[in-house]
């Protein structure tokens, strides 16, 4: 009989556990060791009491990193038999990411899922196995356009669908703000300017609009759909950016790129065609991911701290959040914590614009980096 994805793979993790076996734990030694550290009686009890502790929540108990302090973020230490879906979970949340956005979503919560796990994981998905192969753009390297506030300048792009289209919607609409690349995702029936500027006001009149606007589909088109938002929108000042080197737009060319692949994965996952709903949970998932180029993700970049999904998002432990139904659940469990949670619905709020200011500094600096890099490589 065939084994399952999930068999091969954990069977691949037992291959590797003798010589990782200080980061790979089977399921037995998980609850040995939380039984040897709730005793703490002999050497190796005194020895894990350093290394770990134990979370308790209701009836269930975890292994955690040690902490110094409980303002420390709780991280989960995972035995072998649980690892799969834990990389599972992450994987679906970042949209089929790649291994170091997957490496920075799993190393928020937990402690013990290796880069090699992440791959081996990857290795086995059939949708992952599926992606395009993404064309280089060749030609003389530019200098890239830098941008040092938010909304300063935006970027627009198109996505055919006219070989997957649904009902009327043939097109998806990008538009992405150019220093904290956060997207916003919407199916047209049309290319047509005058639709994709009814679709941008409605973004502008939410985040405010851009001072310049650029497009990969020309500068005539760019012009087109600004007189049809001034038409809307008589107060709107708004210029169309130059003419750029292809190369240039390769950062919204990657995004389109990710979007049309998390896009069929999405479909995959739920065995729909419906990707006008689909590009909703794309977007989220863009968003909410972490960005190479800004070294953080885009949402947090906007708005100085990471997006929530509900209590999934908190550091309750997954297997107890999906128990949960009501508030007094969820205080009977906090109750019955040996450690406190971070399950507060909402983000202190003593502080927000200097968190903003400082991942946007961390985004403005990223790509003064990534620029230097490009300029570098032009007069080698």
């Amino acid at each position: 009989m065939e084994l399952s994805v999930e068999d091969t793979f954990k069977n691949e993790l037992y291959k590797k556990y003798e010589s990782l076996e200080k980061v790979l734990i089977p399921k037995p030694e998980y609850f040995l060791l939380i039984n040897e550290q709730s005793s703490a009686k002999s050497h190796q009890g005194y020895y894990l009491l350093s290394k770990y502790e134990i979370l308790q929540c209701g009836d269930v108990e975890k292994l955690i990193r040690r902490r110094k302090s409980n303002d420390d973020p709780i991280q989960y230490y995972v035995h072998i038999e649980e690892t799969f879906d834990v990389i599972k979970r992450a994987h679906i949340a970042t949209g089929h990411g790649g291994r170091d956005r997957m490496v920075k979503e799993l190393g928020k919560k937990y402690a013990n899922v290796t880069r090699d796990s992440i791959e081996l994981f990857k290795s086995m998905c059939n949708d992952c196995q599926r992606k395009r192969v993404r064309p280089m753009t060749k030609g003389v390297v530019v200098r890239p356009i830098l941008s040092k506030e938010f909304s300063a300048r935006g970027q627009v792009d198109l996505i055919d669908m006219q070989s997957l289209p649904h009902g009327s919607f043939k097109w998806i609409m990008v538009y992405q703000d150019h220093l904290t690349k956060f997207v916003v995702i919407r199916p047209l029936t049309s290319k047509r300017a005058a639709e994709v500027a009814y679709q941008l006001m409605d973004i502008f009149l939410l985040f405010g609009a851009p001072h310049i606007l650029q497009s990969d589909n020309g500068s005539e088109f760019t012009a087109q759909i600004i007189s049809d938002l001034k038409e809307l929108w008589p107060e709107l000042v708004i210029v169309h950016g130059k003419l750029r080197h292809p190369q240039s737009q390769d950062s919204v060319e990657r995004a389109n790129y990710d979007i049309k692949d998390m896009l069929v994965a999405w479909m995959s996952e739920n065995d729909t065609a419906d990707w006008t709903i689909g590009v909703k949970f794309v977007q989220f998932r863009k968003n909410s991911s972490f960005n190479a180029g800004i070294k953080q993700s885009p949402y947090a970049t906007l708005f100085g701290i990471e997006a929530r999904i509900g209590l999934s998002s908190s550091s309750l432990p997954h297997d107890v959040t999906q128990k949960l139904q009501t508030e007094d659940d969820l205080l009977a469990i906090l109750s019955s914590s040996s450690t406190q949670p971070d399950t507060q619905p909402l983000p202190e709020m003593t502080q927000p614009t200097s968190s903003i200011d400082k991942k946007r500094k961390l985004a403005i600096a990223a790509q003064q980096k990534k620029a230097e890099r490009v300029v570098k490589r032009m007069n080698e």
